[in-house]
């Protein structure tokens, strides 16, 4: 691979929304992320791929507020995050469906809708939201009573991408989605990903199938080991021999 953070060129455009400056985030002594640097701009889908313990995951999670960094800085929206809690920076436009899905498995679909949105008071706006959910995933009306814990893998990741929707986010993050589906039902998440995207939504995108992730996405990061190895336009990172070599298969 080449020298950590190597970037293969630029093609960012609009305001920048994510802005990780050195972040270094330990897990007791264990240094999981080291002097990581990322941007995302206003309507772009980034993807972020590396192999499982590359800190991904760890990532998302600090950019939400669920860990501190140790060292570092993020910024949302020209702001720094510091001293914010994760409710904070969810109220200032972060939605985040995460890895695993995390659905409150004894509550109705629609009570896990209604959990996306518990950060808003804006009635109007909620029933506005909730009808564009239904007409992104059209099988969560027709489930709208059922219990979460009793849906398929597929529904359960339409209601947490409904979820993280209701919070009417500026800024999506998806953790694996397309993890334990059928390939039909990958399609079709990565589908309303792109149709998200299309209606302004900016789109930080964890994605295992790395190829699918880089061909979605405008831009791509690469960790590995908790760094930044490779960051550049998404064609670019297709065509790096080491992307195809160690991600791609090629």
């Amino acid at each position: 691979m080449s020298e950590p953070g190597t970037s293969l060129g630029a093609a960012a455009a609009g305001a920048l929304v994510i802005e990780l400056r050195e972040i270094d985030v330990f897990y007791g002594r264990v240094n999981a992320l080291r002097k990581v640097s990322m941007e995302v701009h206003e309507g772009e889908i980034v993807a972020l791929i590396g192999s499982n313990g590359a800190g991904k995951t760890t990532t998302l999670r600090t950019i939400s507020g669920l860990i501190g960094p140790r060292s570092g800085e993020v910024r949302l929206f020209g702001k720094s995050t510091r001293g914010l809690g994760a409710e904070k920076i969810a109220r200032l436009g972060v939605g985040h469906a995460p890895e695993g899905r995390r659905l409150f498995s004894r509550m109705t679909v629609r009570e896990n809708l209604d959990m996306g949105a518990y950060t808003r008071s804006d009635r109007s706006g909620m029933r506005t939201d909730l009808e564009r959910v239904y007409t992104l995933f059209p099988r969560l009306r027709e489930r709208g009573a059922q219990l979460a814990g009793s849906l398929s893998g597929g529904e359960q990741q339409m209601v947490a991408i409904g979820r993280a929707l209701m919070s009417n986010p500026k800024v999506l993050m998806l953790d694996e989605p397309s993890l334990g589906l059928a390939p039909i039902l990958v399609d079709a998440i990565f589908e309303v990903i792109r149709e998200i995207n299309s209606k302004g939504t900016t789109i930080l995108l964890i994605e295992q199938n790395a190829l699918l992730a880089l061909k979605t996405a405008v831009r791509g990061y690469v960790l590995e080991t908790g760094e930044v190895a490779l960051s550049g336009p998404s064609s670019e990172l297709i065509a790096s021999p080491d992307i195809q070599r160690a991600y791609l298969g090629m």
